[in-house]
């Protein structure tokens, strides 16, 4: 092997080492203005996650959620995607690293509406009851996670 072809393998290496490294990527279409969307974001760079962002108005938010099969009854303020699914509202990260531990056939996750206490919507310990839902591609749903309400 020559001493080029051994250079190029040891940055290719070293490239794709720091990239896993950063964790892996999630892009996010924030709502314009929306305070607990960028706290969403902050949450998942502090949890490892590689995170990009962008922020739209409001029906190019809708049809972009649209676009990823993200049910009316399921939206949120903001909407993810990560290696082909989508995560719709404030879905914690647990739950993103057992979606894509699992990888079931799916659209995605979603956490409809804005619960007090989910990741970016306040303090976890005055959370309210939650559930994180599994949407199927055919528009079902059913609760992958629940967390219950804190005691206060």
């Amino acid at each position: 092997m020559t001493t080029r072809a051994k250079l190029f393998i040891l940055i290719f290496l070293g490239t794709y080492g720091a990239a896993a490294a950063q964790g892996t990527g999630i892009h996010v279409v924030e709502g314009v203005g929306c305070e607990c969307c960028i706290k969403w974001t902050e949450y998942l760079r502090e949890n490892g996650f590689t995170v990009t962002s962008e922020t739209s108005f409001g029906t190019l938010l809708i049809q972009h959620k649209i676009d990823l099969s993200v049910p009316t009854s399921h939206q949120s303020c903001h909407t993810g995607q990560v290696e082909g699914y989508f995560l719709e509202g404030h879905v914690p990260v647990d739950d993103i690293r057992r979606l894509l531990q699992e990888r079931p056939d799916a659209a995605g996750l979603a956490v409809p509406g804005m619960p007090y206490g989910s990741p970016g919507m306040g303090p976890e310990d005055k959370r309210e009851a939650y559930d994180v839902l599994l949407v199927r591609k055919d528009g079902t749903s059913e609760v992958f996670s629940r967390y219950a309400a804190a005691d206060q």
